[in-house]
């Protein structure tokens, strides 16, 4: 279950680029808080706690309790904007929660026993992650911090899908809801560096016996040609030793 922790926040009435440029340089950060079947509010917090909460992967996993002028909104955050080049919040949008409604968000997956698996022991195999966060439905009292992938067991050339990952109670994935196998999507793979590591060895196996019959067949071929030889020698050896013997009769 998530744990609500507060957050202070101030109104703002200035709208538009230029009163968020002067935000920012004042060391503050816009954001706005909607949903919920109520009008949106526009807020400012403080930037040095935004960069640090924002570094946290439990920040946008919490319900929030975010406090403006004495009253509070249970929220989540929907979006964080950041400066392309500078390490700055630029904007956070904040969506308001029902607790009876079920909530759409994403969440981090925390992968363990990868080193200790089969796969991640054998030499010549690689684990990909595919996937590091999944969409969940769920109502905001059952918000799971992270979901947990056990990867003890994987073997050389397993996959793990979506449809294996154990969720806690209370707890769907978004793309499972549509029903086909399509969105069932891959979240770990365990590969061969080279995809045609296994048939090389295979050939590599196969190929003295074929080499080995092509021997055989050549030294058959050999012994034939050899033998037919010396027969047509024994034959001509004798027509030839009767001319002989009949001249000197």
């Amino acid at each position: 279950m998530a744990i609500s922790y507060s957050i202070n926040a101030e109104p703002r009435s200035d709208a538009g680029k230029g009163a968020s440029r002067r935000l920012r340089r004042a060391g503050k950060v816009p954001a706005i808080i909607y949903g919920g079947g109520t009008d949106a509010v526009p807020v400012t917090l403080e930037q040095e706690f935004l960069k640090k909460a924002a570094d946290d992967e439990a920040f946008y996993t919490h319900i929030l309790d975010l406090k403006v002028d004495g009253k509070a909104d249970k929220v989540v955050v929907r979006d964080v904007q950041r400066h392309p080049a500078k390490p700055e919040i630029l904007h956070v949008d904040f969506l308001r929660i029902s607790e009876k409604e079920e909530l759409r968000i994403s969440i981090p997956l925390h992968f363990v026993n990868e080193q200790s698996s089969p796969a991640g022991k054998m030499a010549g195999v690689i684990i990909s992650h595919y996937l590091t966060d999944v969409e969940i439905l769920c109502l905001p009292k059952d918000l799971p911090e992270y979901i947990e992938v056990d990867l003890g067991e994987m073997e050389p050339g397993d996959n793990v899908h979506l449809s294996v990952l154990k969720l806690p109670d209370g707890v769907k994935l978004y793309d499972l809801t549509h029903g086909d196998e399509e969105h069932d999507a891959i979240v770990v793979a365990a590969q061969y560096v080279r995809a045609d590591q296994g048939e090389r060895q295979l050939e590599e196996i196969e190929e003295p016996e074929v080499e080995a019959e092509g021997e055989v067949e050549a030294g058959e071929e050999a012994a034939e040609a050899e033998g037919e030889g010396e027969a047509e020698g024994e034959s001509e050896g004798d027509a030839e030793g009767g001319e002989k013997t009949g001249k000197e009769d």
